[in-house]
């Protein structure tokens, strides 16, 4: 009775601090710096409360009939692979933003078209029941309700965990390995080993088929959920960090001389001095379009970079070029125009004539401003 009481309570409390963080989610998807990844975790946290947990629920606590409660386990089935699936996209695009690797997914992809098959095939999952009472009702006992599975279905299930887990374990490393700031990927490397118990109980579940191991497999599962909705909730910009990099911040003059150019560590996805030269021979023009602000271009795009720009009256312009953008960003980039023009309001004023002799020296303790603005980045 005590681990019927313990289900239940456990399953309405994820539930309802999931519809909180999904709600929170949805109203600030701002906060994780690209919208997609948003969507991914709202996705993620939908998938393995509102549909995997209830199907859960439902098919081990009330006896509907066999055949319905093996529908309803398959399908709770079906769904599990479908969460780890989004958590690897998760994974994925953390290490490398809308960049999937072929082979991982593939063999993902075929494993999921194995399972569908294998449900096809009689007694790929068994209901056992140890109850004189006819269905349907609640079953108040947990270990009175058991399914079986037969080797191939077993197999498949016990060979897709184990490789989501191998490949979880394996990103989380790349990512601490290059990230310029490590405090926040250590979150995600604690997540990774906690969400390794839940998925360790469910291979035991299938190896040894005991309820107990059914049961663990689904608390533990929900004490990751409520630690990944703490961090989507407290440190959504956790999201920004692991996601976004930033390759310049420069601040332009609007006769197009450059003030002041802060260079953030490089990667392979830096853009090339091609396409550097290009956007240099443009800016003169984009800074030329100060008077009427309807005109003025706010983003530009290449291939492996958007480049943003924002505006001062004064007459300069704040230029950052990232990976992608994102809301995050040009809030930081707002911030930073202001301290910018607090500090140096003197000279931007002198230097408004575009006769001036323009001393940049002036500017460089700007690096200060970006270090303190950019901080998360760096």
């Amino acid at each position: 009775m005590f681990s019927l009481f313990l289900m239940i309570f456990g399953y309405v409390f994820t539930l309802c601090v999931s519809i909180y963080t999904l709600n929170f989610i949805f109203t600030h998807p701002g906060k994780y710096g690209i919208k997609f990844t948003a969507i991914l975790n709202f996705l993620a946290i939908f998938n393995a409360v509102v549909i995997y947990s209830t199907l859960y629920m439902l098919s081990v606590l009330t006896l509907f009939s066999e055949s319905i409660n093996i529908l309803l386990w398959k399908l709770s089935i079906i769904f599990g692979f479908i969460s780890l699936f989004i958590t690897s996209l998760i994974y994925t695009f953390l290490k490398e933003f809308k960049r999937i690797p072929y082979f991982p997914f593939l063999i993902f992809t075929m494993l999921f078209g194995l399972l569908i098959g294998s449900f096809f095939s009689p007694n790929s999952v068994q209901i056992l029941i140890n109850s004189l009472n006819s269905p349907p009702f609640l079953i108040t006992d947990l270990s009175i309700i058991n399914f079986t599975f037969n080797i191939l279905t077993g197999l498949i299930i016990g060979i897709f965990q184990i490789s989501s887990m191998g490949y979880y374990f394996l990103l989380s490393y790349v990512i601490y390995i290059r990230a310029r700031n490590k405090e926040p990927v250590k979150g995600l490397i604690v997540n990774t080993f906690i969400l390794f118990i839940p998925i360790l109980m469910y291979i035991l579940y299938i190896t040894f088929q005991l309820s107990i191991f059914r049961e663990l497999h689904m608390l533990c599962l929900w004490i990751n959920i409520l630690l990944i909705c703490y961090i989507l909730v407290k440190k959504p910009e956790m999201f920004s960090e692991l996601t976004n990099k930033l390759f310049y911040v420069n601040i332009y003059h609007k006769s197009g001389i450059l003030l002041y150019s802060y260079k953030f560590s490089t990667n392979n996805n830096e853009i090339d001095s091609t396409i550097w030269g290009n956007i240099l021979i443009g800016i003169n023009h984009i800074l030329s379009e100060f008077v009427d602000p309807k005109d003025q271009i706010e983003v530009l795009q290449t291939d492996n970079s958007d480049i943003i720009v924002n505006y001062d009256q004064v007459g300069f312009a704040v230029v950052l070029i990232t990976n992608h953008k994102n809301p995050l960003l040009k809030k930081l980039m707002e911030t930073f125009t202001v301290e910018f023009k607090a500090k140096y309001e003197k000279e931007l004023i002198e230097i408004q004539d575009l006769n001036k002799l323009i001393n940049v020296s002036e500017f460089k303790e700007t690096k200060d401003i970006v270090e303190k603005t950019f901080q998360m980045y760096l």
